[in-house]
């Protein structure tokens, strides 16, 4: 009997997060580590799951994933090898804000929690490999400024943060997987589709697709057999999508350059 693997899914008490759980879960092909901040909806999260999926290989862990901190002391205690990474985690305040190392809080998560569960995760991955990487990007991307991405000059408005952590996920699945192709580990993004939720409601938007929707372009990509050769693209309903912002070589180098740094 094949052995489970292990994805790991941050967001996962979300809208979209919790159907990308579920549908790992159905599978029966999955152990599935939920990255969760709020403990009391993780649990809440993990029974609905198990009771309507009969799988029991689902477990929670903590994490406040705009702290650095934390992200590697997550990865720390997931002493097993990974399979599937799906960053989906996202966080849209409506006012600049910053977390305890003075970034905004939107590229905290949106972006720098992204980067850094992969980096964080490098070695589990390298255990599971072949392994895949899915970002949760999105077809609302766009206006990143490398001068500025943290809006310390510009007027802060959380819908052009949002954007431009899109585009900026978009970018670094590039860089990650040109990075981390030797290790037969692939790196894509997409576009989960419009989905109502608390993230959509906050940016003024609602949404006509399901969460179960919303998460079969994420879930495919990380457990298709078609995908699995598969590394640096971004799609869109299943359907590789043209990416501008991932065709920018120079941009998406200063972009990975600057997360390094930060």
């Amino acid at each position: 009997m094949e052995l489970k693997k292990t994805a790991v899914v941050t967001g996962a008490t979300g809208a979209i997060g919790k159907a990308i759980v579920r549908q790992l879960a159905a599978s029966g092909n999955y152990n599935v580590i939920m990255v969760a901040r709020d403990e009391s909806k993780a649990i809440r999260v993990v029974k609905d799951i198990q009771a309507k999926t009969g799988s029991l290989d689902i477990v929670y862990e903590l994490a406040d994933l705009s702290e650095k901190v934390s992200i590697y002391e997550l990865a720390s205690r997931i002493n097993r090898p990974v399979h599937v990474l799906i960053n989906n985690a996202a966080f849209t305040p409506q006012r600049r804000i910053e977390n305890s190392e003075g970034i905004e809080m939107q590229f905290a998560v949106n972006v720098m929690g992204y980067f850094r569960m992969i980096d964080a995760l490098t070695p589990q991955l390298k255990a599971g490999a072949p392994a895949r990487i899915v970002n949760v990007a999105s077809y609302w991307a766009g206006g990143l400024d490398l001068d500025d991405p943290e809006f310390r000059k510009r007027k802060y408005d959380n819908d052009s943060a949002y954007r431009q952590s899109k585009q900026a996920n978009r970018m670094l699945t590039v860089a990650f997987a040109r990075k981390l192709m030797p290790y037969r580990i692939t790196v894509n993004s997409c576009h989960p589709g419009d989905v109502n939720s608390a993230l959509s409601n906050s940016l003024g938007f609602g949404g006509h697709e399901s969460p179960d929707q919303g998460a079969d372009t994420p879930v495919w990509l990380a457990t298709s057999r078609e995908t699995q050769e598969i590394t640096g693209k971004y799609f869109e309903h299943r359907k590789e999508a043209p990416c501008s912002f991932s065709q920018d070589s120079q941009k998406v180098g200063l972009l990975y350059e600057y997360c390094s740094c930060r």
